[in-house]
């Protein structure tokens, strides 16, 4: 019975409800469409249900981010070292690029430098290196087995560098122009002044102990092979004078000169044979009696003496008379 009467008062509240649902719901749109604010509030409402939105989605995005961190970490580690790897070998690559320019560039250097007297050549490498003030020596990669011999001239890119000094099978010891043991005969290429430069045991220094105080050099004078003693060919490039010092109390003048060839720095190195006829060729007794020269030069048998004639002997003048007695002499 209560049941029964409950039914048309739940029906009634709930028809009543829909209906004011129902009229609110057109109001709504039809200020809506005639004013637009619901779409001001929507627009309000979507503000204040971001956050709550963002909240929800930022673990997943977060672990999404953080992973892809760590993938481009460790790929931009792997492109790293990668990098660094291939710049390690371009400039090794680059390093050794470069020593080979500098090695063609000093063997152009050398065979352009060639004296024109020069028959043959061969290119040593410097093994060792020994400068002090008593010895400046240099070991080479050539010996016997290569034809060369002891006093043959070495050369370098910028001048005359020294002479071999002893000869091995498969190495041989170069005596430097700067050893205090050594000396080259020169000229001045501008005055034609003939003297002998000697190592002073400084790669960077020559002197000139023989010169006269009015002799004709002049600090920058070049100096050149002479072409004497045997060893260097005429008029290769020797050193240039720096310093001239005339003392009129001293017979001689002190003149000190800078080797052109780079003692110091050079690697490569080049041994000569000379043409033995060329007239630039080194001048010695030995190489003076070789080949034509030598018929040239050969002593001749001496001519025939012309036959000797009897001359008859002078007659004796005659006597002369005593003068007689009473006259005058």
């Amino acid at each position: 019975m209560g049941a029964s009467r409950s039914l048309p008062s739940r029906g009634g509240a709930a028809g009543f409800r829909f209906f004011l649902y129902a009229v609110l719901a057109v109001l709504l749109m039809f200020f809506d469409q005639r004013g637009g604010w619901l779409e001001t509030a929507r627009s309000g409402l979507g503000a204040v249900a971001y956050p709550i939105q963002l909240a929800v989605s930022s673990p997943a995005t977060a672990w999404k981010w953080v992973r892809e961190s760590a993938a481009t970490r460790a790929q931009l580690q792997s492109e790293n070292t990668q990098l660094h790897a291939r710049l390690h070998q371009l400039e090794l690559r680059s390093m050794r690029f470069d020593a080979l320019l500098r090695e063609n560039a000093q063997l152009r250097a050398l065979r352009t430098a060639l004296p024109p007297v020069a028959e043959k050549y061969l290119l040593a490498e410097v093994v060792s290196v020994e400068l002090n003030p008593l010895r400046q020596r240099l070991l080479i990669n050539r010996g016997a087995q290569n034809g060369v011999f002891k006093g043959q001239a070495v050369l370098a890119a910028g001048g005359v560098l020294g002479q071999t000094f002893r000869v091995s099978p498969w190495s041989a010891e170069v005596i430097l122009a700067t050893d205090p043991e050594h000396a080259i005969p020169v000229r001045v290429e501008r005055s034609g002044v003939r003297t002998i430069a000697v190592g002073t045991g400084s790669a960077g220094a020559l002197t000139l102990p023989y010169l006269p105080v009015n002799a004709d050099v002049a600090a920058g004078d070049v100096l050149l092979t002479s072409g004497l003693g045997g060893v260097f060919p005429e008029g290769y490039p020797v050193a240039v004078v720096q310093d001239v010092k005339r003392d009129p109390a001293q017979a001689l003048a002190q003149v000190r000169a800078k080797p052109l060839a780079q003692i110091e720095r050079d690697r490569e190195v080049m041994l000569v044979w000379f043409h033995p006829g060329h007239p630039a060729a080194p001048w010695s007794e030995a190489t003076a009696l070789q080949g034509d020269a030598a018929l040239a030069i050969r002593p001749q048998a001496a001519p025939p003496a012309p036959p000797r004639t009897r001359t008859p002997p002078a007659a004796a003048p005659p006597p002369v008379a005593p003068p007689a007695p009473g006259e005058s002499e």
